[in-house]
């Protein structure tokens, strides 16, 4: 996947915005107040710091080399995720989803009614 694709792929779900809260080098996308993914511009190849379920993290990091301790981040709940095409551009988009399904689902109620979710 490209910057590109993940960009649109995050910007397509409900209730998200874009910044960059931390520099020109990393977009960063939330839903409602929070952060679920972190896309490093300038890193060659690009990657993407994405919120993930412990367990399912431990998996994902056998199964892919390009799937690492999140960066900067919680390295129980976060994973770097370099885009180098190893990974099917499905199980990247299925990350993503959880990433932001996690984040969503610790909103306020409040906050998750206001975006509609």
């Amino acid at each position: 996947m490209t910057i590109d694709t993940i960009r649109d792929y995050c910007l397509s779900k409900q209730g998200v915005s874009e910044g960059f809260p931390f520099g020109e080098e990393t977009l960063v996308f939330k839903v409602g107040s929070k952060m679920f993914a972190l896309l490093d511009l300038a890193a060659l190849p690009s990657s993407v710091n994405l919120k993930c379920d412990p367990e399912w993290s431990a998996e994902l990091r056998e199964r892919y080399p390009a799937v690492m301790p999140g960066y900067h981040m919680n390295k129980r709940h976060w994973n770097t995720v370099v885009m180098d095409g190893s990974i099917p551009s499905a199980e990247v988009c299925q990350m993503i989803d959880h990433s932001y399904e996690l984040v969503a689902k610790g909103l306020t109620r409040a906050e998750r009614q206001a975006l509609g979710l």
